[in-house]
């Protein structure tokens, strides 16, 4: 039963394991990782909906769904507590006649037509929860409407040389799209899918239906749904975005992104663009000591600083021993960084304990290999003293 009819609401697909994080995500929901040194990766989606106007946002969960779930309990963080709307966990569930895993994004999606159904929406915007961005949703909407779309594909112009690593779309000038690639060999457009999707949401129920019939199928949307609509002709049109935004589905790419939001003029500037929403608990003040030297670094609250920090991000509650040199680094919250230690260009996890004296990670000229990296311990780590964990290695 329809209660009051939503235009446009969201489906947030936060389920995939995160395989490419590694250690990072052995526990954790790739969404639920920490970035920026105050946030999670799903804040930036969600922030998005709210700052659009988009009030009623399912969640699509599957992997290690626990700390995701908790962080965001009711959606009061992102005003997202709603009497009718707001923001819903949607796991895979048992049904009368069977259970299954989601098989892929557009399965999830079919798994929760019924709850697409009880808001009657006009659109469904279909987001990824792994990406860091700021946009406004609405202005999409609006081009859709505006060209009587079936479907609106959000497109990122990207370097010739690294577009064979994105689904790419091919358009006649009038933003149409008339032909998807899927990672080609020789791209003959630089127009990358984003993975944001704005549907009619009368041709996405048929389409996801007849997809779920088809035991050829992927279950996919960019390898199944978006080619099908193509070939039969629908109306589908490229939405150009031109700000920041990066897929933080590896190490390296979660480190850039966060190297990113450093410096008087950042890449990423948070400042700006519309507000990200988080659940942060309150901290006390940071202690900075008289010893202690910062450059170019941002430092959460809660901190405790008594060594030397330079082009770095510092989660909440992070402490830093004397004699500590970090450089270039990621350093989620809660986590100890003893007496002596070296760490540079590395990704610290969550509540870690790094010994004394240890040495974690290296400058690329310093370090010379082919496979040079960034170093990563996982969430909850202690090290003990003297530990050395090399460029591109985890522990």
């Amino acid at each position: 039963m329809v209660l009051k009819r939503k235009e446009c609401i969201a489906m947030l697909l936060a389920g995939g394991q995160g395989s490419r994080l590694t250690v990072l995500t052995e526990k954790t929901a790739k969404p639920a990782v920490e970035f920026g040194g105050k946030y999670r990766i799903i804040d930036f989606p969600l922030s998005n909906c709210v700052n659009s106007g988009i009030d009623t946002v399912g969640i699509l969960t599957q992997y290690q769904p626990l700390e995701l779930n908790a962080y965001i309990g009711n959606g009061q963080s992102w005003g997202l507590n709603r009497n009718f709307g707001g923001v819903h966990i949607l796991p895979p569930y048992a049904k009368s006649k069977s259970s299954e895993w989601y098989k892929g994004t557009a399965n999830a999606v079919y798994q929760n037509i019924n709850f697409i159904d009880i808001y009657d929406p006009e659109y469904v915007l279909i987001l990824s929860g792994d990406h860091i961005y700021t946009m406004d949703y609405s202005k999409m909407l609006e081009q859709h409407k505006a060209l009587g779309s079936d479907v609106t594909i959000a497109v990122f112009d990207v370097p010739i040389e690294e577009a064979s690593r994105f689904g790419i779309m091919n358009c006649d000038s009038d933003k149409r799209i008339v032909e998807f690639e899927e990672k080609p060999k020789h791209p003959r457009s630089t127009l990358a899918s984003m993975g944001i999707y704005i549907f009619n949401w009368s041709v996405l129920r048929d389409y996801l239906i007849a997809d779920e019939k088809d035991p050829a199928s992927s279950n996919d949307f960019g390898k199944n749904i978006i080619p099908k609509l193509l070939d039969d002709g629908k109306s589908l049109h490229a939405y150009s975005f031109e700000g920041y935004w990066k897929d933080v589905g590896t190490i390296g790419s979660l480190w850039e992104a966060n190297m990113d939001t450093l410096g008087e003029k950042p890449v990423l500037d948070l400042r700006r663009g519309g507000k990200i929403y988080a659940r942060n608990y309150a901290m006390p003040c940071t202690y900075v000591s008289s010893r202690a030297k910062i450059e170019n670094s941002f430092i959460a609250e809660g901190c405790s600083v008594y060594g030397n920090v330079s082009d770095s991000v510092i989660s909440g509650g992070v402490v830093i021993e004397e004699g500590v040199e970090i450089r270039n680094c990621f350093i989620m919250s809660n986590t100890v960084i003893k007496k002596g230690s070296v760490v540079k260009y590395a990704i610290i996890g969550e509540k870690c304990v790094i010994g004394d004296y240890s040495k974690i990670g290296e400058q690329p000229e310093v370090y010379h290999s082919d496979d040079w990296g960034i170093a990563v311990v996982g969430n909850e780590r202690t090290l003990k003293n003297g530990t050395t964990l090399l460029p591109d290695k985890a522990l």
